[in-house]
């Protein structure tokens, strides 16, 4: 017996030393594409870093023919880079693997050496990108140069699953027989002590994704980062609330409810009366976004009924890069009200899945109040718990696990999604056609520009959606659509899949996100923000099908570990947190040394603040506007044309002070004499004397 074990460990490692032959070769042609092209490297990191690689690597850069950038290295230093990457990682996973598993060094070997297999996948998307090239595909080829981080993802986080990947043994809650019943457990209070260590880890992730994203949110408001418009402007909505000046922000006449029917933010008045400070507002968000995970934990220990597959996928959701941007904003928007619909319908889930259908109910409501179109959400929401309750009472109250479907079967349930799906519907076209119109005086809804390729008014968006099926379809159906789809399930492994019926429900928004302007930048904005937790929510419940579906425990025990290993890589190319490359590149535009170190031009800005009373009318400029939305009127000053302003390009006429940032990344203004007031109405108006160094400039009206 020995001598076969020996044998088989020996073959086991003969295949061990394929698998990382051709693992390496396929990493370096793929990376020497990668290099090799300025297109396909900035998908990674910046033009800066992209330089440094290839100048580290023996090579250099190149100008072709069309006169762009090309990076010439080598195969071999690539190759002996993922050689000793490969070499390296393989022995410190033989030694963990020894460890846990209780086998010889030839085994433990063998095992971190198939790992290698997972990066053959590169060698597959330089082989497809041949062929595309070779056949003149090119719509196959120009999605695989813009997405090549995307495979090394699946690569790099298949390679680390398996060559860390722990005992299956160790995986099983010895709880689990009275977790994954049917019923819900009668105390989650007490199945949460029982499994006390795996959910205080939880809480301590929650608590450093807290600190991070609270300490970079605050950052970018002292080095005067955070523009007003989308953003600073909810904290002056809640300001002008308590001082009796209504629901509304300076930037235009009218209240808020004539752009949505978003009210989420008015549950921080009370943190607001004692703290009134925007930075509140940023702390409240990004640990509303981090309780998230409570949620994400609860359902995964009730779907696995492990409670470290719980605290895996949390770290997961923690680590999620489409959530990291509704943090902090590719435009360094940080604030959104949006966000707050991520908890709600997280712990709406959760209580749907637990049967507590009351609780589920409220906490949608609280949901529906971040934006008045998350009723897109609602309506295909209601239809999966009629269906799904219909189907279960159909099939005598047996659950489908293999497809992740455990409603609780029931009339209750069945009339609650039939309502659910009657009122989305309902409250959407009330929203749009009756309630924003009547507080905007009957102008056209501003978010159907969004959609210019099907019309200018909401009436022709509509129609060209539904009666233009080739328009449609062809924006539907293209690579922008697929690369967003991508960014959103590739985070977690694909595993949402295994949950498809609840996965569905996010698809109408989604495909209505795909047919708008923004979707080319893929989830880098709010607008995916009811996403996240119906992703997360199919994930949760679809971690727990993988080994029904497989039929192996191996695999639902890969499954567990694969989710937090692609949130990981992901989040390296992807994530502009502090697990992101983006983060440290000292060349990237979004990098620490650019955004969160101190700034010393911001830091002459209190001297400035100092000449403004608190009973000034004051036009600013959008990074330095924040500041005075507690002065009497905080007003925009920039070329757009706003109804305050008599759609004039001018300040107000009730207008005392203008304070403009020679410094913020937009300016076109850099001195006094390129001040319009100072050139044109220079009678009416005073320079005060310079107190930043040049950084600001402060123009006081004479005649108030």
């Amino acid at each position: 017996m020995p001598s076969q074990l020996m044998e088989i460990d020996q073959r086991r490692l003969a295949l061990g030393g394929v698998c990382v032959c051709g693992g390496v070769a396929s990493q370096a042609l793929a990376s020497q594409t990668i290099l090799g092209s300025q297109t396909t490297a900035t998908t990674m990191f910046s033009p800066g870093l992209w330089q440094v690689v290839v100048n580290s690597l023996g090579g250099r850069i190149a100008t072709d023919q069309a006169g762009g950038a090309i990076g010439e290295v080598d195969f071999v230093p690539l190759f002996a880079v993922w050689l000793m990457i490969a070499g390296m990682s393989g022995l410190i996973a033989a030694r963990l693997v020894r460890c846990d598993r209780s086998i010889g060094w030839a085994g433990a070997l063998a095992s971190s050496s198939l790992a290698c297999g997972w990066w053959w996948l590169m060698g597959v998307w330089e082989l497809s990108r041949l062929l595309a090239f070779s056949t003149g595909w090119q719509s196959l080829e120009n999605f695989l140069l813009v997405s090549p981080q995307m495979w090394q993802v699946v690569a790099l986080a298949g390679w680390l699953t398996q060559s860390f990947s722990l005992s299956p043994v160790a995986e099983v809650s010895k709880n689990s027989a009275d977790l994954t019943s049917s019923q819900p457990p009668k105390s989650w209070r007490l199945q949460l002590r029982v499994q006390s260590p795996w959910f205080m880890a939880t809480l301590a992730l929650i608590a450093i994704y807290v600190i991070v994203f609270t300490a970079m949110n605050w950052r970018l408001w002292f080095n005067l980062r955070i523009p007003h418009g989308d953003s600073a402007m909810y904290e002056e909505h809640l300001w002008n609330l308590w001082h009796g000046q209504g629901f509304r922000s300076y930037l235009d006449q009218g209240l808020f409810l004539g752009e949505h029917i978003q009210v989420i933010h008015l549950l921080l008045l009370p943190l607001h009366r004692i703290w009134p400070s925007h930075l509140l507002l940023e702390l409240c968000e990004s640990s509303a976004l981090a309780i998230g995970a409570i949620p994400v934990f609860r359902m995964t220990l009730r779907s696995t009924g492990s409670a470290r597959a719980a605290c895996l996928m949390s770290a997961a959701y923690l680590l999620y890069s489409p959530l990291h941007f509704l943090d902090i904003e590719v435009d360094l928007k940080t604030f959104r009200p949006e966000s707050f619909c991520v908890p709600f319908f997280l712990f709406a889930f959760d209580a749907l899945e637990s049967g507590r259908l009351r609780r589920c109910l409220v906490l949608f409501a609280f949901a529906l109040s971040a934006k008045e179109d998350y009723s897109i959400i609602i309506t295909p929401l209601g239809v999966w718990m009629a269906a799904t309750s219909w189907w279960a009472a159909g099939k005598n109250g047996q659950r489908l696990s293999a497809f992740g479907f455990r409603p609780s079967a029931g009339k209750e349930q069945f009339w609650a999604g039939c309502g659910l799906a009657i009122f989305g519907v309902a409250y959407l076209l009330l929203a749009i056609l009756v309630v924003i119109p009547w507080f905007r005086s009957g102008a056209e809804l501003h978010y159907v520009r969004y959609f210019p390729k099907f019309g200018s008014t909401m009436g022709e968006v509509v129609k060209n959606m539904l009666t233009n099926p080739s328009l449609l379809f062809g924006e539907l159906l293209t690579a922008k659509m697929m690369i967003y789809a991508l960014s959103l399930l590739l985070p977690v492994g694909f595993l949402s899949l295994l949950s498809p019926g609840r996965l569905a429900v996010a698809l109408p928004l989604f495909g209505i996100l795909c047919l708008s302007e923004f979707a080319a930048d893929g989830p880098h904005h709010h607008f995916h923000a009811p996403l996240v937790p119906i992703v997360f929510w199919a994930t949760s419940v679809g971690v727990g099908c993988a080994g029904v579906v497989l039929r192996s425990q191996k695999a639902d025990t890969f499954a567990r570990q694969f989710v937090v290993s692609c949130a990981l890589m992901s989040g390296l190319f992807f994530s502009m947190s502090p697990a992101g490359i983006t983060f440290w590149d000292p060349h990237a535009s979004m990098s620490l040394w650019k955004l969160y170190a101190r700034d010393p031009g911001a830091a002459h800005f209190d001297a400035v603040l100092e000449q403004i009373p608190l009973d000034a009318k004051v036009a600013s400029t959008d990074f330095v506007h924040p500041r005075f939305t507690h002065h009497a009127r905080s007003y925009d000053y920039s070329h757009y044309r706003r109804r305050v302003a008599g759609y004039e390009d001018q300040v107000p006429d009730d207008t005392t002070y203008i304070v403009i940032d020679t410094r913020h990344p937009y300016s076109d203004i850099k001195r006094p004499g390129q001040v319009r007031e100072l050139r044109e109405e220079s009678p009416r108006w005073d320079l005060l004397p310079d107190v930043s160094h040049g950084n600001f400039i402060v123009l006081r009206r004479r005649n108030p």
